[in-house]
């Protein structure tokens, strides 16, 4: 009954054995640091110091972290989950156009980024075919609903050399973020969460959609990623779960230092990647709805994917299915994925 004598859980330096003071409040963690001048971990830092850095060390303190500090994190979110996403019950068998006209609408607005406005006009145009732009977002939406889960638990055969990065797009009028995670090496697009702020908590969701891919979390994974600090709270998130791996940032535009000059060439892809995206995004002007945005990053990693041709691959696909290889032309081979994604939920729903 007496609230003094109840204690929260204290915090203390893994090195020194000190408690740890809290220092800062954050949307999504707390920051504890370790003031205690005699801690190994701070005496180890300062003495591995140069004379040049010592000498602004003593002018600006704040720009050298040496202490120990610790993050506790309040983010609601479990890694690794296993859960299946809802899988939608979409019909396209009941939209008024035929599977190969369906093909050529995504074709168009997806594989050469035309507008919805400039796809219906096309269809129209050159195949007189009356449709309506809205019409074309909605099948966009339709289809995005479908390839999704097939796109996210697909098995790829991964490599070990993962890049991160996260770029703007428009939505509502808003700029939003959109992050993409890389293989490098297979050019598979592994993650692609959209979300109207950039920080610690999208960058753990992106990291986790790559993790979850994998078969079995590689004891050297890295992630080349820009200086943006959430990547590496991000690693901190997953390291207090028992989850390891590491960050490589490659800052500036120039190689002003030894990681950069190693792990430019990954930054790079990244940057192509998300040009890529950009040349095919640029014609939509944005984005009316979350729900929008989504349904189009969709579509364009199922294409990037499993149906463009990339020539660092020596113009083979990134993932390359069977059953899409023979198929002649690209509206017969959009129907033939939207068909197999349709096998799949029926096959998930069985088991």
């Amino acid at each position: 009954e007496k609230n003094r004598y109840s204690k929260e859980a204290i915090l203390k330096c893994p090195h020194c054995s000190k408690t740890l003071e809290k220092i800062k409040e954050r949307k999504d963690f707390h920051v504890f640091k370790c003031k205690n001048n005699d801690c190994s971990y701070y005496q180890k830092k300062l003495n591995g110091m140069t004379s040049k850095e010592k000498k602004r060390f003593k002018k600006d303190p704040q720009a050298f972290k040496l202490r120990y500090i610790f993050r506790q994190f309040y983010i609601d979110f479990q890694p690794l989950s296993k859960e299946s996403p809802e899988l939608p019950a979409v019909d396209l068998s009941k939209i008024y156009a035929s599977p190969h006209t369906l093909g050529l609408i995504l074709t168009y607005h997806v594989n050469y980024g035309l507008s919805a406005r400039k796809t219906a006009a096309i269809m129209q145009d050159v195949h007189g075919v009356m449709i309506s732009h809205q019409t074309v977002l909605n099948y966009e939406n339709s289809v995005a609903l479908l390839l999704k889960p097939y796109v996210d638990h697909y098995p790829y055969e991964l490599s070990d050399q993962f890049c991160g990065d996260e770029t703007y797009i428009r939505v509502n009028g808003r700029w939003h973020y959109l992050f993409f995670f890389f293989d490098a090496v297979k050019k598979i697009i592994l993650s692609y969460p959209v979300s109207p702020n950039r920080d610690t908590a999208t960058a753990i969701r992106a990291i986790d959609e790559v993790l979850i891919k994998m078969k079995e979390i590689p004891e050297n994974l890295t992630f080349v990623v820009d200086g943006n600090p959430i990547y590496l709270l991000a690693q901190h998130f997953f390291a207090q779960l028992g989850i390891s791996f590491d960050v490589k940032q490659v800052i500036g535009l120039t190689n002003e230092d030894p990681v950069s000059t190693e792990y430019r060439p990954l930054k790079q892809i990244i940057e192509r990647l998300n040009r890529t995206f950009k040349g095919n995004y640029r014609s939509t002007h944005g984005f009316g709805s979350e729900h929008g945005s989504i349904s189009y990053v969709t579509l364009f990693t199922a294409y990037f994917n499993f149906l463009r041709p990339h020539a660092a691959l020596e113009g083979k696909v990134p993932v390359v299915n069977p059953e899409l290889k023979g198929l002649p032309t690209m509206p017969a081979r959009w129907t033939k994925l939207i068909g197999l994604a349709q096998q799949w939920i029926v096959e998930q729903r069985q088991a």
